[in-house]
Formats: C-alpha cells, structure tokens, sequence
C-alpha cells in the first residue's frame, strides 16, 4: 500500500512539474485583473491609444519599437497576450535577442525582412519576408529581423503570447553586462583589447 502511495505521489509531483513547466503566464481566477486603485473599470481602461501615434507620423530615421504590453497596457495582465510595432527604415536591423517568456508571430505589413532564429543545436532557421508574409519564432531562442533593402523601408506588427514577454538583446546582455573582459575574450577567443574595442562601439 506504502509502495503504491509512494508511486502516486511521484507521479502527481512529476505531472505538476510538467504543467508548471509548459506555463505561459499564470492564470487567473476572475475575467481580468482591475486596475488596484481606480476603482470599478470603464472601456477607457480596456483600451490601448499608443498606436495612435503611428498614424500619419514620419518614417523613423532609425529602428523604432513601439510595444502594448502589461507595461504599458495594464489590462493585458492575465491575458497572455501582447504586441509590438517593429519600423525599419532601409538597411536597419533588430539585432539578436530572446523573448524568455512568449513565442512571438510576426506578420510583415509593408516592404520585406530576413528574419532567422537559431535552435539549441545552432541550426540556423532563415527567411526572406515579404509583405502579407508570418513568421513564427519559437519561444526563447535567439532571433533577429533585418530589412536589406536599400532604399525601402519595413513595417511589421508582432503578437506574443504573454503579456510580458520581456527581451534579452544579446549583444547588450553579453557586452554592456558587468561580465569580466577576461572571461568574454577567452569565451570568444580572443584577447581582452578586442571585447573592449567591441563594448566601446555598442556604447
């Protein structure tokens, strides 16, 4: 009876850890989540105007994210849900970085981008995005944006599949971080002159 009390357990703990493992945001146990001190909600409180300052403005000079996420947009909490404008005047890059808590869909509304992530085997996975085009990057790997072309500029819209999916910019993570130069030059094989060449660039 003990042995079988015994099995039980471990696999009820086992089959939490899967769940707690697969989560996303966490769920609530109400409709949503109002806001904590103005009171009862009206529509105001479920609607996002950041947008707004899209329509009819210039063209930005350079890479521009414009994001509603629970940070911006508090009715977002609980909803696992979010997004962000990505614009990309000619020949600018979203440079590598992760979501660590959302996959994020990407829908290209006007000229193209070559996007790609890589796996946790290092297999590159690379496209050329046209306008009407999605694509998809799984959560939590390593991925990047880039519009190549020269002369046009690129607009895309991306949902995530959390309210805050949060973002690690790999270049900023590994060289503006307290990490020792020592560490970084034996990590890239390379000596400590060239990590500091390469902060003082990203600074």
């Amino acid at each position: 009876m003990a042995s079988k009390l015994h099995f039980f357990v471990l696999l009820s703990v086992l089959y939490a850890s899967i769940q707690v493992s697969m989560a996303g945001d966490p769920d609530i146990l109400t409709d949503f989540v109002p806001p904590v001190l103005f009171g009862p909600p009206g529509g105001n409180y479920f609607t996002f105007s950041g947008f707004r300052a899209l329509v009819g403005a210039p063209f930005p000079t350079t890479f521009k994210i414009l994001k509603a996420s629970m940070i911006e947009f508090p009715a977002l909490e609980g909803q696992s849900v979010s997004y962000a404008v990505l614009q990309f005047p000619n020949g600018t890059v979203n440079p590598p970085h992760t979501h660590p808590r959302a996959s994020e869909l990407l829908f290209v509304l006007m000229g193209s981008l070559q996007v790609g992530f890589v796996d946790t085997t290092n297999k590159l996975f690379t496209q050329k995005l046209q306008q009407g085009d999605i694509f998809v990057f799984p959560k939590g790997l390593v991925h990047f944006q880039f519009n190549s072309d020269a002369k046009n500029p690129a607009l895309a819209l991306s949902a995530f599949g959390s309210a805050n999916p949060g973002t690690v910019k790999v270049p900023s993570a590994v060289f503006n971080s307290t990490i020792d130069d020592q560490v970084l030059a034996l990590s890239f094989k390379t000596d400590v002159a060239t990590i500091q060449k390469i902060k003082s660039g990203l600074k």
